[in-house]
């Protein structure tokens, strides 16, 4: 009598002794699914309370997530830490769980069987809640797997001949058996089974039905401590997406930052928003102009996304893992991340399409604010000549009737020509000026292009060999004809060879060309001399702008001659770069005179 009270307080004891570990066990399974840890690390550590708590000698545990099965086994020899692997599966639903390498074809169809709760396996029990377990495995898996697969089935059976498989159903879901074919997917069904447990033992009748029941209890917490993870981890995610994506938005809105501090600030925010910022490093490349983390090094995993500005690679996102980690959704990465790194390469992209628009527009008001000047100075040019074209003629008409006078000393002739020398100059300048504000309008006839070259270059011929340059002529024979103003065009050549010549102090060759191409003629002058910078460059057909010196150019001449040729209906390209010279080309249309001139009654009111 003593002895049965021993016992039964040993049991009792022994009980108690279990139901503070379960209890404890549930704790902790739930307690590590909101610690915020890798979902991996989480898997392996519920692999380990599994083996403390159920005593099997090996754990499998089979988590589904879409359409990959995340498989975890550990087993109770040897200190190495459960092995984790990724099994990607090309089947869809409940088969991702058993169709990958790591199950041989018999546990495959033994499983199929336990998660679709399609009838008692055969060789073992099944409990209420849909367990199966056997303590002979050799008797379950050659009639699941054929005669054929017996050796491959057996490999498990001898080493594992006791077995457990509970399909892992979320608390407070209703486990249901569910047909092989149903009429809606069974993610929208109550009691979707989310993975797997597989206990095993090296004993043959290693497990008992009681035992199992308690497992069942477990593996339902367990259930809903991985749909918590899974939560979790997603929101995580979702936030450190948000975090990141806000931190850029504030880091473009700070005034007067650059595209570059952008670019470099974005690298930094990255490692933070990917699953292991540890080991993560981040790197930009945008036209060429590389931007990295600190202590950025090429890593053993890559993840990139293309920055795309109006349909061209401009460049790459980079994130790279410096250490070898396992399998996930891409590579070691999460289908988020690739959300995430994607949606980082738009951002940037929108950051340069919005500066690009903002230069083109700067560039806009300037060109406004250029064109604006351009209407002043005319204005103030035209009423400038007009002025000065009374006083001028005043002084030229009296200078030349002075000389005529026949008592006049020689050094006061000598005088008078010097007058009459500086009031032609003053005229001519007069007369740009006149034409750069479209006060004298041109005389258009029909013309022949090469006659006016030939003609120009004739009294600029002996200008060119005083300073030693070469003259090539270069014309082209079949030249059509053009209606042009033939004194205009020819003080378009004039003032481009004078320039050419000023920008050859040593010498050089000129080279004055003429082609025909399609619907205009071409007249091209080129010189090999100093060139100019891409700066000067810019402002050459700006009003009085000049690099010589203050009594050497007017800062006229180029503007005169974009004057003319636009007023031809004509373009003219400059191309030009330090030591190695410059290259004006001036496009000029065939055909009739311009509408003003054709239509005798333009400009008259009524």
């Amino acid at each position: 009598m003593a002895q049965r009270r021993a016992q039964r307080a040993d049991s009792d004891a022994a009980f108690g002794r279990r139901v503070k570990e379960f209890t404890r066990l549930l704790h902790r399974m739930l307690r590590q699914a909101n610690t915020g840890v890798p979902r991996l690390e989480f898997l392996r550590e519920i692999t380990r309370m599994l083996l403390d708590f159920s005593q099997s000698d090996a754990v499998e545990l089979r988590v589904r997530k879409e359409d990959t099965c995340i498989h975890c086994e550990g087993t109770r020899r040897g200190a190495k830490p459960p092995a984790v692997e990724i099994a990607r599966c090309e089947q869809k639903g409940d088969n991702a769980l058993f169709d990958c390498p790591t199950a041989g074809r018999g546990l495959r169809e033994l499983g199929r069987i336990v998660v679709r709760r399609q009838g008692r396996p055969p060789g073992g029990e099944l409990t209420p809640g849909g367990s199966f377990w056997t303590g002979d495995v050799e008797r379950a898996l050659p009639r699941v797997a054929g005669g054929a697969q017996r050796a491959e089935a057996g490999e498990g059976g001898s080493k594992y001949p006791s077995l457990v498989m509970i399909p892992l159903v979320p608390a407070g879901q209703t486990a249901r058996r569910e047909p092989l074919f149903e009429p809606e997917p069974r993610s929208r069904r109550p009691g979707r089974t989310i993975g797997l447990v597989v206990l095993k033992g090296r004993r043959k009748d290693q497990f008992h039905q009681a035992r199992v029941e308690v497992y069942e209890s477990v593996a339902q917490t367990l259930g809903l401590a991985l749909v918590s993870q899974l939560a979790h981890a997603a929101l995580r995610e979702r936030v450190k997406e948000l975090t990141c994506l806000y931190s850029l938005a504030q880091l473009t809105e700070r005034p007067g930052i650059t595209l570059e501090e952008i670019l470099q600030g974005v690298v930094r925010l990255l490692p933070a928003a990917w699953q292991y910022p540890q080991i993560t490093e981040g790197r930009i490349v945008l036209d060429g102009g590389v931007y990295v983390t600190e202590h950025f090094q090429p890593g053993v995993h890559k993840q990139s996304a293309d920055i795309v500005v109006d349909d061209i690679r401009r460049g790459v996102v980079e994130v790279v893992y410096t250490q070898e980690m396992p399998e996930l959704d891409e590579g070691p990465f999460l289908k988020e991340e690739r959300s995430l790194i994607d949606a980082v390469a738009r951002q940037i992209a929108l950051i340069i399409e919005r500066r690009q628009a903002d230069e083109d527009r700067m560039r806009l008001q300037d060109q406004l604010r250029h064109a604006d000047r351009l209407a002043t100075i005319g204005q103030l040019a035209a009423g400038v000549a007009h002025e000065l074209n009374e006083p001028l003629g005043n002084i030229l008409g009296f200078a030349q009737l002075a000389q005529k006078h026949p008592d006049i000393p020689a050094p006061v002739v000598r005088d008078f020509e010097k007058i009459v020398t500086t009031s032609l100059q003053a005229r001519e300048i007069v007369k740009k000026l006149m034409l750069f504000a479209r006060q004298m309008p041109p005389q258009k006839t029909q013309v022949n292009l090469n006659a006016v070259v030939a003609e120009g270059l004739y009294f600029l011929e002996s200008r060119c060999s005083r300073s030693g340059v070469a003259l090539v002529r270069d014309l082209s024979g079949d030249l059509p004809e053009i209606v042009a103003d033939p004194a205009q065009l020819n003080q378009v050549l004039v003032n481009l060879v004078v320039n050419a010549i000023q920008a050859m102090p040593e010498g050089g060759t000129l080279t004055v060309a003429t082609r025909a191409a399609d619907d205009h003629v071409l007249l091209s002058v080129e010189d090999n001399g100093v060139g100019m910078s891409q700066e000067v460059l810019k402002q050459v057909f700006v009003p009085f702008f000049t690099t010589k010196e203050i009594d050497e150019g007017t800062g006229l001449g180029l503007p005169v001659v974009h004057g003319i040729v636009t007023s031809h209906g004509g373009t003219i390209d400059v191309q030009s770069a330090p030591g190695r010279g410059t290259r004006f080309e001036i496009r000029l249309p065939l055909g009739s005179r311009s509408e003003d001139e054709e239509d005798p009654t333009h400009g008259v009111g009524g």
